[in-house]
């Protein structure tokens, strides 16, 4: 019996948010006596295109190393992954039966071809969704509309969708999807990267950031002006964001915001790093913070980093946004903060550093939520349950 997670929404093995929640699912069914296999559906060009990590088979249908300089020549190479595709997965389903297909797409067209091979195959379509649906669809009626259509289509062709948040779910089911399709898994983390006694990657203390570096969803130039205020009362501690952003004007743009405050010397960019050393990087920081701004990815979403920060046991600041204080509580588990507000942030981190040892406290409870309700493992039994419903 077995799971086939397929998209074209992430990357594998090495990835983003996304990828990190593929590889807690798929962890997660292992664990729980179900065989995965994840299907990168992209058109990306990588060396590997087929593998194991961690028990878990993953393959890329597009099956190409290099882009090629002929437009004819790439233009055949998409269209032939879907046959590739096709017979891939008729080989995945004679050896290992295919109870459920988990389809992570934005894409109309992907997510019909994976319908059309549940449909082929005789399995269920389980449908991923992470994100507010209607998040690139602002800006007019219109715009608006046609997402709305596009996001009920791709809805009714499943049977069973998994929500992040309760906001998806009432969203969907306002919109007619009927609520025993609709199903809640909030944020999973693998609680195992993060029991490590890791060396310290850096020389010095440091705030860390982890993440893509966005400024419309994590705010990260909040929290550079954040840190601009902290600086000066604690001039041995660096801030350190930990990955690359969405886009080269997007980097400018925060770079230049760490000159103009001249604090350029303690602002440390590392750019994109392996998923194998992210943990160490967590480990050791003073105070993991996520500056999320109020916006309609907020709204709908829950940050997969949030609850990487919490398994560390080192303790967390955040912006109380969208369903984070569902789960998390100002000075309990977590130091919660107003969003849009630089010096309310700086306010938070500053009276984590001046009561650290109470911080730490704090910490550990936050910790325990990664061990219940955000751990893969239960999360994971929690959607083979249901799939079993459908």
């Amino acid at each position: 019996m077995s799971i086939v997670i397929f998209g074209d929404d992430f990357a594998f093995p090495e990835g983003d948010a996304a990828t990190n929640r593929v590889h807690t699912y798929a962890k997660g069914f292992i664990e729980n006596g179900i065989k995965v296999h994840v299907i990168c559906f992209a058109n990306v060009y990588n060396a590997d295109t087929v593998g194991t990590v961690n028990g878990i088979d993953y393959y890329h249908p597009f099956g190409q190393r290099e882009r090629s300089k002929f437009l004819t020549i790439r233009t055949w190479h998409k269209f032939t992954k879907y046959f590739k595709t096709f017979k891939l997965l008729l080989r995945i389903h004679k050896s290992d039966s295919v109870m459920a297909i988990n389809s992570w797409t934005q894409s109309l067209t992907c997510q019909s071809y994976i319908y059309f091979l549940t449909k082929v195959i005789r399995t269920k379509l389980v449908s991923e969704h992470s994100e507010h649906p209607l998040r690139k669809y602002q800006g007019s009626s219109l715009r608006t509309m046609r997402g709305e259509i596009k996001s009920y289509l791709g809805s009714i062709l499943c049977d069973g969708i998994l929500c992040i948040s309760q906001f998806l779910i009432d969203f969907y089911a306002d919109r007619g999807i009927k609520r025993h399709k609709l199903f809640l898994v909030p944020s999973t983390v693998d609680t195992d990267r993060f029991k490590i006694k890791a060396k310290p990657p850096l020389p010095y203390n440091y705030i860390l950031y982890c993440g893509t570096l966005t400024i419309l969803k994590d705010g990260v130039d909040i929290l550079i002006n954040s840190f601009a205020i902290l600086s000066k009362k604690y001039p041995d501690i660096y801030l350190v964001l930990l990955g690359k952003a969405n886009t080269l004007e997007s980097e400018k743009l925060l770079k230049g915001l760490a000159r103009d405050l001249n604090i350029s010397d303690r602002v440390v960019f590392t750019g994109q790093i392996s998923r194998d050393e992210v943990p160490s990087y967590l480990m050791n920081a003073k105070i993991l913070a996520l500056a999320r701004p109020s916006s309609i990815v907020a709204e709908a979403g829950f940050p997969s980093k949030l609850t990487e920060y919490l398994s560390t046991g080192i303790p967390v600041v955040v912006t109380a946004v969208g369903e984070i204080p569902v789960y998390l509580r100002d000075g309990y588990n977590a130091y919660l903060c107003e969003p849009d507000n630089a010096d309310t942030f700086a306010e938070k981190l500053l009276h984590v550093l001046f009561n650290y040892s109470d911080a730490l406290e704090v910490a550990r409870n936050g910790q325990k939520l990664t061990e219940t309700t955000f751990n893969y493992r239960f999360q994971a039994k929690r959607i083979e349950e249901f799939i079993k419903t459908l």
